[in-house]
């Protein structure tokens, strides 16, 4: 597609403060959020049966409840792009619903019914201890996938009129029940991990979709009632924005499950899998701050310098976020953290710490994902973005199948190889793909 966005050209030139000024209140909510992988492992790690309930965890249950969710994950950057006034909310908040509720009932359908057995168990082969708390996880994750459609589908428009600080309270709140819930389970000590997890999970989402819902009816009801009318959103247009950001994180968390399954046909399949949670919790963490700045590049895009302002922030935002995982992965902070905050038994951290290195290049090669594909999502050109990752998921797929059968390297550091080349392939391609610098206002 080739519409490109109107810019105003009234609007001052972009600087290096308004894109802190934006970014930073997304950054902090998905920070925060990156947290709760870390602190539901922790919590894992804490109960009975600890390795069997982190291998179901990190390569059954949060795998395959992201991997249905993947559709709705692009509903903040859509709802962020499209929401411009109130009857394009209405066709976008219809779409949002459908879609979370058709979504919602796939999961049920796994967790409940025979489904899991015959694709979740055959596909990842995990150890025969986790299959069962990996379906009562599933379980507890079902209210997941329409939470967070819902969401994020307000959230997109609390950003859009520039109240992306309610974001974060959101995100606290979440966080703070979340917090609750697990320290509940802790303090009890009488429930299983994954249940403990999942239900606080679940919880989380859910609360934050409600207070999602109550910060944006001021602007439901404010600047959105007021603006403008723009292009009628028709069912048409949007399917044709939305289909290419939908196939884009599909792909890209099918990453996950296959990364499970080639886990579990590597040598210490448990270890591996009960470490893979943890290490992928604390590279999620690094990452998070620049997965925000996608939002940040749609929303900014069509200020006059954008472009040579927006790079220049990423280029010391990919530097700095990968500098600070390369201290912690090669200095002894990696072992305090799995051993003393994680809680993992010591042959886990060896496991962990040994793997933490291959993950480096993550944070930067995502900041360069959200710079380029909030160029692409800006000038409405969405093509290249799920090419870019299909790219990449082809290479990492063909690593971790060599990993499987030639067993020279564990799970985690092969899977983090995988993840890392496949994540460089799908920025270069992105790079190539770049709408034109004439697309820019400077």
């Amino acid at each position: 597609m080739t519409e490109l966005v109107e810019t105003d050209s009234a609007e001052p030139p972009l600087t290096w403060a308004t894109v802190f000024a934006t970014w930073w209140p997304l950054a902090a909510s998905w920070l925060l959020m990156g947290t709760e992988m870390s602190l539901v492992s922790a919590a894992i790690a804490r109960l009975d049966d600890a390795a069997f309930h982190l291998a179901a965890f990190g390569g059954l249950i949060f795998p395959f409840a992201l991997l249905i969710e993947a559709p709705i994950i692009m509903m903040l950057a859509a709802s962020t792009a499209l929401c411009v006034d109130r009857p394009s909310f209405q066709v976008l908040r219809r779409f949002s619903t459908v879609l979370g509720a058709g979504l919602s009932l796939l999961h049920a359908l796994i967790a409940f019914t025979p489904l899991y057995d015959l694709i979740l168990v055959p596909l990842i082969e995990p150890p025969i201890g986790a299959i069962e708390p990996g379906r009562l996880g599933m379980q507890w994750m079902t209210p997941w996938t329409w939470a967070i459609a819902d969401r994020r589908f307000h959230q997109g428009l609390l950003i859009r009129f520039q109240r992306s600080r309610s974001v974060v309270t959101g995100t606290v709140v979440r966080l703070a029940v979340m917090g609750t819930v697990l320290s509940g389970g802790l303090l009890w000590g009488e429930l299983p991990g994954v249940v403990v997890a999942c239900s606080a999970l679940s919880t989380g989402v859910i609360v934050e979709m409600v207070t999602a819902r109550l910060l944006a009816r001021p602007v439901i009801a404010g600047p959105l009632k007021e603006a403008e009318p723009g292009p009628p959103l028709t069912l048409r247009r949007l399917l044709r924005f939305y289909i290419p950001l939908a196939i884009t994180p599909i792909l890209n968390l099918a990453l996950l499950p296959i990364g499970s399954a080639s886990i579990a046909r590597m040598p210490m399949p448990l270890a591996n899998l009960a470490a893979w949670s943890p290490v992928n919790g604390l590279v999620f963490m690094t990452r998070s701050v620049g997965i925000a700045f996608n939002e940040v590049v749609v929303s900014l895009s069509g200020r006059p310098g954008a472009r040579k302002v927006l790079r220049g922030f990423a280029v010391a935002l990919a530097v700095a976020t990968s500098l600070l995982l390369t201290g912690t992965a090669l200095s002894p902070l990696s072992g305090v953290w799995f051993s003393e905050l994680s809680g993992l038994a010591p042959e886990l951290v060896t496991v962990a710490s040994t793997a933490l290195p291959l993950a480096i290049l993550l944070p930067a090669i995502t900041v360069a994902v959200s710079l380029y594909n909030g160029f692409l999502l800006h000038a409405h050109q969405t093509r290249a973005i799920p090419e870019s990752v299909g790219l990449g998921l082809a290479v990492s797929a063909g690593i971790l199948a060599w990993g499987a059968v030639s067993d020279v390297l564990p799970g985690v550091q092969m899977t983090l190889l995988a993840f890392s080349t496949g994540g460089l392939v799908q920025v270069s391609w992105l790079a190539v793909r770049q709408p034109s610098d004439n697309a820019d206002t400077a």
